[in-house]
């Protein structure tokens, strides 16, 4: 039972994607079974509580991942992939609970993209909120990372599908019977997004995942730093490789707009570090160890 630290709301998106996911026939997630609710005293419902099936020796990509990078394994990297190309297609498929599951957008409004608006927000809070020698080492490097955004401000039309909108390998569980993926409550440091995005943004944050781990394994476990980057490499090339095999062999391989991918990736740095400010000091290291590898 997963209980929410705040009362939400109804509707939620996490009991409709439960709905629709289960009725796609998608089971790579812990098995929804009921949702706790109550009425507030304006008369709206307050949704406190998720009851999904338990999953014998179930751990959290924080765990088992790191170990794989402390290992070097990567063929657990196949297995991630294939996972969000399958959830992805799941999202693309009509039902009773999303019958036009996929739309089509043409981003750019009077030369400005709702995503590049958002991204040059986050970029902006980011530097912003990060202080002391990490704020300034970010501050030198502002235009370089503006510049990486800048594709997301010519973006043409691009299928919008409803993504998991937080999809990190903390999401993903290894249990008895494989992987399955949870949470379906969006990015805690964005409030009020379309919940239709490009695929890209999953699978971006997903690949950027697998270094944050490298950073966990490197300041955790002593592993070192030189190693540590090429399995970064390896798996996330292994990774997104399965993935787009996966949507091919679906059907789905327009799915996925690489063009964004890059972006979307600094764009995901930027929030890590918010969400550090916001929530998580001592995470910071991770974005911050990964932006530090990418710009010397």
């Amino acid at each position: 039972m997963k209980w929410l630290t705040t009362p939400a709301p109804l509707p939620h998106p996490t009991p409709d994607m439960f709905a629709h996911l289960t009725s796609v026939g998608f089971t790579a997630t812990a098995t929804p079974y009921a949702s706790v609710s109550r009425r507030a005293d304006d008369g709206s419902e307050l949704l406190l509580a998720l009851v999904t099936a338990y999953l014998p020796g179930a751990g959290d990509g924080w765990e088992w991942c790191v170990d794989e990078a402390v290992s070097h394994g990567t063929s657990f990297a196949v297995d991630l992939g294939v996972l969000a190309a399958d959830l992805h297609t799941a999202m693309a498929t009509p039902s009773a609970t999303f019958p036009t599951p996929v739309r089509r957008s043409d981003a750019v409004r009077a030369g400005e993209s709702p995503w590049s608006l958002r991204a040059g927000e986050a970029l902006a809070e980011a530097l912003a909120l990060t202080d002391g020698e990490d704020g300034d080492w970010l501050a030198e490097r502002a235009d370089a990372l503006r510049a990486e955004l800048a594709p997301l401000a010519r973006v043409g039309a691009t299928p919008l599908i409803r993504i998991h909108g937080d999809l990190h390998v903390g999401q993903i569980l290894r249990w008895r019977d494989g992987y399955a993926v949870i949470d379906f409550d969006g990015n805690p440091t964005v409030a009020g997004a379309d919940p239709f995005q490009p695929a890209a943004r999953d699978l971006a944050q997903l690949t950027m995942s697998l270094e944050h781990v490298g950073q966990v394994a490197i300041r955790r476990r002593d592993a070192d730093p030189a190693v540590i980057a090429g399995w970064s490499a390896t798996a996330r090339a292994v990774l997104e490789s399965a993935y787009l095999g996966r949507l091919d062999e679906l059907g789905h391989a327009a799915l996925l707009d690489r063009s964004l991918l890059r972006p979307f990736e600094i764009e995901q740095e930027c929030r890590e570090l918010v969400y550090a400010a916001r929530h998580l000091p001592r995470w910071r290291y991770a974005p911050m160890g990964v932006l530090r590898s990418r710009y010397r």
